[in-house]
């Protein structure tokens, strides 16, 4: 077995399809890749970093293309908005399987084993990343409580205005103009984080609403098409770098498919802000449950002392928060979504009745 792939036996398997499936409803429900939730899962599995990482962009890959078509159909799609920002993606991912690649090597004299230094880079990342997303949804989440009609804020929108920035480029779909350099900036930035932990909707979206201006509806249809080709590129250089397990992909979508389209069935009954909420307290619960798999890439690595055998522990309560938030939210988006159609379902029952009662009352 070469080194980061793993034993598949029938569990651990089911467990693959099992995130795929969770991280599926999620993605639907959110709207995002739902690597925030399946990349910690694998690597809790026994999947090293670099292989959650590289396995997941492919994964995506898929999904990408069908919610792009969707979006694009419902002209949510700026082109030419997501290509410019691919110019510098293509760059931000390079740098972060490069930097994989370097990390995924034994420890040499720290002792830290075959790719522990990756799995602490990534953990690292994934926790400072998202802790500042989580944190920033539930102010916004709190603020627009306080008032009717909340928008997302336009202050940096208006100072970079000010600014002006040559070259600035106007963008149709979203009819916003924006500076080049602030796109290129955003772009990197962007396909460096989804080539590092697989997330870069969360930044490549709010960059586009909090920093270019553009709608949300048009920032998500923007992202996913820019998400198609970055998803493309990452897995293949993910791919040339011996880093992408088509086993625990093709597992994922067993899932995953199944999942998606019920959680975009929930977006339709479920009001916004539980949406964002749940998303919130998922994404938190998603970045503690990292946080405590740190301590033992920290010690692989010599950085800590302790007895090897609470590392058990450690990975056992890193495994079993990430499956509590995964499977509360899951379940929390099925109980609307089953709710929703019973309802319906006695609501289109009643409507028969009555018509099939009219004809013998009015005779």
């Amino acid at each position: 077995m070469p080194p980061g792939f793993i034993d598949l036996d029938l569990l651990t398997a089911a467990q693959i399809v099992l995130l795929g499936f969770i991280g599926g409803v999620l993605s639907g429900f959110i709207g995002s890749g739902g690597a925030f939730f399946m990349t910690p899962g694998m690597m809790n599995l026994g999947v090293a970093g670099p292989f959650a990482v590289g396995t997941n962009i492919t994964h995506k890959f898929g999904k990408a293309i069908i919610g792009s078509k969707k979006h694009g159909e419902l002209g949510h799609v700026d082109k030419k908005l997501a290509i410019f920002m691919l110019l510098t993606a293509a760059i931000g991912i390079r740098l972060a399987v490069w930097i994989m690649g370097k990390l995924f090597e034994p420890a040499g004299g720290h002792g830290g084993g075959h790719g522990a230094g990756a799995n602490l880079y990534i953990s690292t990342v994934f926790v400072v990343v998202l802790a500042v997303v989580s944190a920033t949804m539930l102010r916004d989440i709190i603020r627009s409580s306080k008032t009717a009609d909340a928008k997302p804020s336009r202050k940096i929108v208006e100072l970079l205005t000010r600014l002006r920035l040559p070259p600035v480029i106007h963008f149709p779909v979203a009819d916003v103009r924006v500076s080049l350099w602030i796109v290129l900036i955003c772009g990197l930035a962007t396909g460096y984080l989804a080539g590092t932990i697989g997330v870069g909707g969360f930044i490549g979206v709010p960059a586009m609403i909090y920093i270019f201006g553009v709608p949300a509806q048009v920032a998500a249809g923007s992202e996913l098409f820019l998400a198609v080709f970055m998803g493309a590129f990452g897995a293949m250089n993910y791919g040339f770098e011996g880093l992408v397990d088509i086993r625990l992909v093709l597992l994922l979508y067993c899932g995953s498919l199944v999942g998606v389209h019920i959680g975009a069935y929930g977006t339709k009954v479920v009001k916004e802000v539980i949406i964002r909420l749940v998303t919130a307290c998922i994404i938190a619960l998603c970045v503690l449950s990292r946080a405590i798999a740190i301590p033992v890439y920290l010690r692989q690595l010599g950085y800590l002392q302790y007895n090897p055998a609470y590392d058990e522990y450690f990975n056992a309560a890193s495994k079993g928060l990430l499956y509590a938030s995964g499977i509360t939210g899951m379940f929390i988006i099925l109980f609307f979504v089953f709710k929703a159609y019973f309802q319906r379902r006695r609501v289109r029952a009643s409507v028969v009745t009555g018509v099939r009662k009219t004809p013998a009352t009015a005779s």
